[in-house]
């Protein structure tokens, strides 16, 4: 038998087939593709998700000293809040999230025993036409 590290990545391959060296290399060569790709053409490759070269090109302009407009519209507590989760470890973060999760469940827990307590007292009951 010959040796496997001609054609290390078809090792399995050779084995099975019992494939000399001089075959292992045409097949090598078979797979090689010299097809050349012209990306100018719209025609031939079309944009993907429409909008994302704008949204890429704004990237590319070089940095202004105006916030972002998303930035623009929050207040400094937002702001002061970003930095605080922004400086938080990921243990910590996840710790936050996590209180944030309980926090949600038990705001549902209420709602729904005030929502119950509503009905039993007719307060959401349509008005009578």
């Amino acid at each position: 038998m010959f040796p496997l590290f001609i054609c290390p990545d078809l090792k399995l391959y050779l084995q099975a087939k019992l494939v000399s060296p001089n075959e292992c290399e045409d097949f090598e060569s078979s797979l090689l593709s010299y097809e050349k790709l012209d990306r100018a053409s719209p025609d031939l490759w079309p944009e993907q998700l429409p909008g994302v070269s704008e949204f890429a090109a704004s990237f590319k302009n070089p940095i202004t000293n105006s916030p972002p407009k998303w930035m623009a519209e929050l207040e400094t507590e937002d702001i002061e809040m970003l930095k605080e989760l922004g400086s938080l470890t990921t243990a910590n973060l996840m710790e936050k999230v996590k209180g944030l999760q309980n926090l949600a469940y038990q705001l549902g827990l209420e709602e729904s025993r005030e929502m119950t307590r509503g009905k039993f007292l007719n307060i959401l009951e349509r008005p009578k036409k």
